[in-house]
């Protein structure tokens, strides 16, 4: 019998079962949650008020959607492991899945944009300025975002768009692609959609990175100068574990059949649901010269702000005193 999809509940059964387990879990999940906040509003912010890093590369880093599709799925989860009752709505659960592969989509895009930048950057050096202008980066962006908003539609349509009318527990954190395991109707043509889209999206973007990369090492491969070989590859490592961490998850959960989904999922979920928008502001601050110089700069001038402050104010004591 069809439920109303407008009354419908799912039970999100969480990452354990077990109860012990929860209260540590949660302590973890909310300082990782924590940590990607400040990191990445930390990134944002320098790469704002640091004019050295107004370059394409760094404009791209800002618009990664990393703090958007962790908090779609970090506040719901860390509830949940304080609650007893994991009930969410349809419409809660498929709000949820519309934004995550919304957001999830975008992030491959967009790092596709960040290889093509770097290939452009070395392997054409005099067109660079030309090729990646702020129009063309503001155009990038904006078919990014289009793009994965109209994927996101097509993958909510093809899993919540089946009747529901079994079984409503998901062996999920979140409202993932696991939740066409619960629809009575035949999802064989949904899941070869999702499985094209998924491809179009995580496939094709990771091709343009590998073709960028292969571009790239041919021409640091021509250098002469073994210094410039180096310099080259290091603009290029914080990106290259951006990418592995991201699309080697991305991979195993999704170029798989809905019906093979298992355990080792949630693993791959946690890394890069949490993990990895966790680690990409340290991956990019902590292993790129530009963006140390910039956090050593802004701390310098925000010290001489508050001395001269702490000056003027000691200077404004001691006159009213005299007076």
């Amino acid at each position: 019998m069809r439920r109303n999809h407008t009354q419908a509940k799912f039970i999100l059964l969480g990452i354990i079962e077990s109860p012990c387990a929860q209260a540590p879990l949660f302590h973890s999940f909310l300082l990782i949650y924590i940590v990607t906040l400040v990191g990445n509003f930390g990134i944002v912010t320098v790469v704002q008020v640091s004019p050295s890093l107004h370059t394409p590369m760094y404009f791209f880093l800002t618009h990664l959607p990393d703090i958007c599709y962790s908090t779609v799925i970090s506040p719901r989860m860390l509830a949940d492991l304080l609650s007893e009752d994991k009930t969410i709505s349809f419409t809660g659960c498929m709000m949820q899945f519309l934004t995550f592969a919304f957001f999830g989509s975008a992030d491959c895009h967009l790092l596709a944009m960040m290889a093509y930048d770097r290939h452009v950057a070395i392997c054409h050096p005099l067109l660079y300025v030309t090729t990646i202008s702020s129009r063309v980066c503001w155009q990038l962006v904006a078919s990014s975002y289009l793009f994965a908003f109209l994927s996101a539609i097509v993958y909510t349509w093809c899993v919540f768009g089946g009747s529901f009318c079994g079984p409503n527990s998901i062996y999920h954190f979140f409202c993932d692609v696991p939740v066409l395991k619960l629809v009575c109707s035949d999802t064989h043509s949904s899941e070869m959609v999702i499985f094209a889209f998924v491809t179009t999206n995580v496939v094709g973007t990771s091709v343009v990175i590998l073709l960028s990369y292969i571009s790239i090492i041919r021409a640091v491969l021509r250098m002469c100068s073994a210094q410039s070989r180096a310099r080259a590859f290091h603009t290029c490592t914080s990106h290259l574990m951006a990418v592995a961490l991201f699309f080697g998850t991305a991979f195993f959960m999704y170029l798989q059949p809905p019906s093979s989904h298992r355990s080792l999922d949630k693993v791959a979920s946690i890394i890069y649901t949490m993990v990895t928008p966790m680690l990409n502001p340290f991956n990019y601050s902590l292993k790129n010269k530009e963006v140390k110089g910039a956090l050593i700069k802004c701390t310098r001038n925000k010290h001489h702000l508050y001395s001269f402050t702490t000056f003027v104010t000691d200077k404004d004591v001691f006159f009213l005193q005299d007076s």
